[in-house]
């Protein structure tokens, strides 16, 4: 059995639909809602509802796991969010529970960059996280990544919603100059699934990241093009654009982007371009081959694509 932590959020969907056709029994952790959770329809999946705050739930969750994959982290909720209480001690008590409960091992995602002594919340959260799983009794496999994207992440389609909004120009902080590595969805759950199934990757810490170097002004002109929506992009400084998102986030609950998003971009964030082929054996998908998700399609196209999916089963049998 293998418990997932953040099984709801667009890394953890992706990975739930993949095990799920491997044939792995799973059991995704949800926190508390009054919202359903969103896992992947027509994906069978135990579903326990504990806070990762609730060091006795997190037992009982554990009857019967022998792997834990943890992705669950507040850095999507922006404001709202509290990485203190999710990412760190609520790391620090699933590391606790599973030592209790005799997990074999714990997967844990984190960061390029993750370092207690990082002046960036989430990377320094992710750092002190990181330290908790290796102090503990339990075998792990840590996995660093740079920016994942694909359908539903938090990165190209929030990008794309605020170039569509923008009326004309379109803020970029440091002129655009970081270097990221972005990492296709697929490619990233690939290699996790790889690490789980071979022994030499225990106790491992990896840093995975696409074979494309780019700085954060090419990803919003390759997004744009894929969009087909030209913007004049200005350079503002990052303390100024900071407080324009802070200022946001507080007065439109929906605000695509997070105080936090900022942090991606506050330094480069790479890692050696073969290091995925490298160490699982899989050449990265290229960037802007994978973008069609951001394709904007009217209710109509959006109409005829649900049908046209519900008839072609039909039409096969």
């Amino acid at each position: 059995m293998i418990l997932i932590t953040g099984a709801t959020g667009f890394i953890g969907r992706a990975l739930v639909r993949q095990l799920s056709g491997i044939g792995y029994p799973l059991r995704a952790l949800i926190r508390p809602s009054a919202r359903t959770p969103r896992l992947p329809k027509g994906v069978p999946v135990e579903v326990a509802v504990v806070s990762l705050a609730d060091t006795r739930g997190l037992r009982a969750a554990m009857r019967d796991v022998e792997t834990v994959i943890h992705l669950a982290s507040a850095e999507t909720q922006g404001a709202r969010g509290n990485l203190l209480i999710t990412d760190i001690q609520g790391t620090q008590n699933l590391v606790e529970a599973a030592a209790d409960a005799g997990v074999d091992r714990i997967l844990y995602l984190s960061h390029l960059g993750a370092a207690r002594a990082s002046g960036y919340p989430a990377f320094k959260a992710k750092g002190i996280a990181e330290e908790s799983i290796r102090a503990g009794k339990t075998p792990y496999t840590i996995i660093r990544t740079s920016l994942v994207y694909g359908p539903e992440d938090h990165f190209t389609n929030n990008l794309a919603s605020l170039i569509r909004s923008a009326p004309g120009i379109f803020p970029v902080p440091n002129g655009g100059r970081v270097v990221v590595q972005p990492v296709w969805v697929e490619d990233l759950v690939t290699c996790m699934i790889w690490a789980l199934q071979n022994e030499s990757t225990v106790n491992q810490v990896y840093e995975v990241g696409g074979n494309e170097f780019f700085t954060l002004q090419q990803i919003i002109e390759i997004i744009m093009e894929s969009t087909q929506r030209r913007r004049y992009l200005v350079p503002l400084s990052p303390i100024t654009l900071r407080a324009l998102i802070v200022f946001l986030e507080g007065i439109l609950p929906r605000f695509p982007i997070s105080s936090f998003f900022l942090d991606y971009f506050a330094v480069n964030r790479t890692t050696a371009v073969d290091a995925m082929p490298r160490h699982f054996g899989l050449m990265p998908a290229r960037f802007s081959y994978r973008l069609d998700y951001l394709i904007y399609k009217r209710w109509y196209q959006r109409l005829w694509s649900a049908i046209s999916a519900r008839l072609s089963p039909q039409r096969k049998k």
